[in-house]
This record gives structure tokens, C-alpha cells and sequence, in this order.
């Protein structure tokens, strides 16, 4: 069957070869797919999929960081750090939208993510222990998010591709945010250059982890890239994430926990050990060290606005009332 989003979906019509190569072509000749076109349920599903799991990772990506708000060490790091969760906050309600533009709602997401059914990226179920695991998160984990998402600017899927644009304009302000702690660190105490380097190690591999198992085991990624919502593979995306971040590592006088690095002047990058993939596993299977504790503050925090949510239904069915707007469209 074929969706047009939330109008006009056709469900009597059949998804036919033409159909199916008409709607290739289209993706080939590189135009962007958008809510009402006419396209495979495949391609409608794997969007959903994929931007709700983005969604939900940068919602839930508020929460190890918002954990060190009140206790980061000036006024200017406390000032960054809540602008930059804030942004995060934002960028899961532009991605809901997105998804919204599909036919599911976001009442449904957040339904699913409250109850531990949907999937958030596996980085965020490791705990942060110190200050410097905010620097690494903003350098490694913001950075393999650049990575992986600056290819989706040019995602099939205009909504999608539309509404990383911003997104990855402020996770390379994030990025830069990290690295900077990261830097300062190193070059302070030798304590402060122990609590770095521990931070790096503790968050290389499970950054690595974040583009997902290798090609060869991915499940989605073919049609990924055949319907160009990706453009890049998970093990291309890594190996240009190793190659940019090593010298980053080398330039602040840290070093990568990998005792298999080494430069490969053939390929122009690095080799590099292979990742404890049953670690991976578990942790998406909800194993990791806080997979219980996010979603048990997600749903706290999901309590605790819901006066906010009240009130602003509330105005909406005033304003609706005073000015005789039909309800649903005040909402």
C-alpha cells in the first residue's frame, strides 16, 4: 500500500512495480518527498521509525546532562550547559513535528517512549559521573550526531531534511562546547587531565556504538540509502568519525582507549579494534546502567508538566470560546 501522510491516503491502491519505480525515479532524480505525495508504506514506515527514535533520543539526551546542571562550575558553564539542553528539548519538538506530517501522532510517540516500548539511541543508558563527562558528550557523543546527521540535511524526506538543517547548526555549537571543556581540562590540573582522559575512555566505545552495528548487519540500511534517507553507511559514518576525532584527542594530549589504532597511510585513516558488540546488545535490550532510571524520569518529568500541558489546553479552549474558533483548531 502506498501513504499520502495524513491526506489522502489511498489504501485500495496496491503498490505496483510501476508505482514503485515511478516513486525511485523520483528519489534518483533527487526531488524531495513530501507529506501528501503518494509513497511506499515501506519508505513511510522506516521514516517513522527513524525519526521517532531521533525524537525520542534527543528528549531523553536532556537528562544526563540536565543531571549536572545546577552543579557545573561557573555561572558561564551553567549558562551553556541549560541553553544547551534546552536546544536538545527543541530539537526532539521539531522532530516530532516531522513525524507528525506521516499520519502518527505525538501523543502515540510519547505513549510509547513512556512505556519503555520505543527505542532512544543506546548512548544515553551510560551514567555521567564527573564534570568532564559533559565535555564528552558534547565532543564525542554531539559529534558522532553531526556526523550521522549532517547527511540527513539532505535526506528524500523534505520535512525531515528541513528540520535537521537548524538542528545541526546547534549541535556544532554543542560540539565546540564539549571539545572546549574537554581542552580545558587537559591542560589544567593533573587531576583535571585524569578526570578527562577517564572521561574518554569511558565514552569512546559506546560513541562508536552510536552509527549502529556494521553494514553487514544492518537490517534497514540498503533500502536506507536506496531511498536516500541515508546517505552514508554506519561503517563509512564511523570511520569518518575515528578519523576526525583521533587528532582532535592527540591535539589536547589525550589518548584514544584503543590499543589496535594505528594510522593506515593506504586507506588515509585509521585502523581500529573491534567493538564489544554484545555490550551494544544488551544495552539496547534495556541492560545499559540507566535504561530503568531514564525512563523512570522521563515519566516523572512527563508528570510534572502536566499542569503546564492543563493550562495551555485551557487558554487555547478560552481563546477558542472568546474569539468562536472551533476547538480543534485552536489546538
Amino acid at each position: 500500500m502506498y501513504s499520502q501522510g495524513l491526506i489522502g491516503a489511498d489504501s485500495s491502491t496496491t503498490e505496483s512495480e510501476e508505482f514503485l519505480a515511478a516513486f525511485q525515479s523520483r528519489i534518483d532524480r533527487e526531488e524531495k518527498i513530501e507529506p501528501n505525495d503518494p509513497m511506499p508504506e515501506g519508505y513511510r514506515r522506516t521514516l517513522v521509525r527513524q525519526i521517532g527514535q531521533h525524537a525520542h533520543s534527543e528528549i531523553v539526551g536532556m537528562l544526563p546532562e540536565g543531571n549536572w546542571i545546577a552543579r557545573a562550575p561557573t555561572l558561564r558553564r551553567k549558562m551553556a550547559l541549560l541553553a544547551k539542553v534546552q536546544d536538545e528539548g527543541g530539537h526532539g519538538l521539531y522532530l516530532y513535528s516531522a513525524a507528525e506530517t506521516l499520519g502518527v501522532s505525538r501523543e502515540q510517540m510519547t505513549e510509547e517512549l513512556l512505556a519503555g516500548k520505543a527505542k532512544y539511541s543506546s548512548i544515553f543508558n551510560y551514567p555521567t559521573l564527573t564534570w568532564a563527562d559533559i565535555g564528552a558528550i558534547g565532543w564525542l557523543v554531539d559529534g558522532a550526531a553531526i556526523m550521522n546527521q549532517i547527511p540527513l540535511c539532505r535526506c528524500s524526506f523534505g520535512p525531515y531534511a528541513r528540520a535537521m538543517i537548524r538542528v545541526c547548526k546547534e549541535e556544532s555549537f554543542h560540539q565546540r562546547q564539549g571539545y572546549e571543556i574537554m581542552m580545558e581540562l587537559a591542560k589544567g590540573s593533573e587531576e583535571q587531565k585524569e578526570m578527562a582522559q577517564d572521561a574518554l575512555n569511558r565514552w569512546w566505545w559506546p560513541s562508536l556504538m552510536m552509527f549502529g552495528p556494521h553494514d553487514s548487519d544492518s537490517q534497514h540500511g540498503d533500502q536506507s540509502m536506496a531511498w536516500k534517507i541515508k546517505r552514508f553507511s554506519n561503517d563509512q559514518l564511523r570511520e569518518k568519525f575515528i578519523n576526525a576525532t583521533v587528532p582532535q584527542a592527540k591535539f589536547i594530549g589525550l589518548s584514544v582507549p584503543d590499543p589496535d589504532l594505528q594510522w593506515n597511510a593506504e586507506k588515509q585513516g585509521y585502523d581500529h579494534g573491534e567493538i564489544d558488540w554484545s555490550e551494544f546488545k544488551a544495552v539496547v535490550s534495556g541492560e545499559g546502567q540507566m535504561n530503568r532510571d531514564r525512563i523512570r524520569d522521563r515519566n516523572k518529568a512527563h508528570d510534572d508538566g502536566a499542569w503546564v500541558r492543563e493550562a495551555a489546553l485551557a487558554h487555547a479552549q478560552k481563546r477558542a470560546n472568546k474569539q468562536h474558533i472551533p476547538q480543534e483548531a485552536a489546538e
